[in-house]
């Protein structure tokens, strides 16, 4: 294959590392008779390591001079499909249901822009996967494997669905071009839609209330934004064991869920 130029305006940096791609094939525990799932194979290096574990890969690519250089690397590999699509603009419900594909998981070094809405958009979907075993900004991996105390709504939105899990850091010139920061591989697991008896739309509308100002008080940002009396939401924290001077990094998943059903 020629040399693969990046572009900067999809944020392409293209792992090299060997002992990291094997690493990430490792903690993916990968079978046969599964189906995974890639989002920007790139050049294609970690979707060479995915093919050769028999699996069945569904690698998406929105570069179109990459999808060429993808389908003709594996044109005799039968179990490799190479869909040219931005990944936040294709129907995903309806590419699950045209591979007839109930059962996955995501596999995939994820472009740092986009990280927090491929996220959410595996983690929203009806047929969610088992599994995400993904490479991320190390920034971003600890924001989403926060515990309580430093807890986000990106922590939140992530933990709200699975289980996350750092793994481990990848050096920034583990890639070409060399990135700005380190890279980490965090697995999500156990996903499943934890409260099913939760509208999700008012959870979150509530969980980005709280955050809303992050030095400021939760009974403040929840008063201030969903315009009710102070002295309510005081009350309404006491019910549920937590103190007036309580800050909204300091609330597990549960206690949102708490805090959602009394108001």
């Amino acid at each position: 294959m020629k040399k693969i130029k990046h572009k900067k305006s999809l944020g392409q940096h293209f792992l090299h590392d060997e002992g990291v791609l094997e690493d990430m094939i490792d903690v993916s525990d990968i079978s046969e008779d599964e189906v995974i799932i890639e989002i920007g194979p790139g050049g294609g290096v970690l979707t060479e390591k995915l093919v050769q574990t028999g699996a069945r890969i569904i690698a998406i690519e929105i570069d179109e001079l990459l999808v060429d250089g993808l389908e003709e690397r594996f044109e005799y590999n039968d179990n490799c499909t190479i869909i040219n699509a931005d990944i936040r603009r294709i129907n995903l419900p309806e590419l699950l249901e045209k591979y007839a594909i109930d059962k996955y998981k995501v596999v995939a070094n994820l472009p740092y822009y986009i990280t927090s809405s491929i996220l959410r958009l595996f983690l929203e979907l009806i047929t969610q996967p088992t599994d995400m075993i993904v490479m991320v900004q190390k920034e971003v991996a600890e924001r989403i494997c926060a515990r309580v105390g430093d807890m986000s709504i990106l922590a939140v939105s992530v933990q709200f669905y699975g289980l996350p899990e750092y793994l481990f850091t990848v050096k920034a010139e583990s890639f070409e071009p060399i990135p700005k920061v380190d890279s980490a591989v965090i697995k999500i697991s156990t996903i499943i839609r934890k409260f099913e008896k939760v509208d999700e739309k008012k959870f979150f509308k509530i969980v980005k209330s709280g955050f809303c100002a992050k030095r400021k008080k939760l009974v403040n940002n929840l008063s201030n934004s969903l315009k009710l009396d102070k002295l309510i939401i005081e009350k309404k924290l006491a019910s549920i064991n937590l103190k007036s001077t309580v800050r909204a990094q300091e609330l597990s998943v549960n206690k949102w869920k708490e805090l959602y059903k009394i108001l």
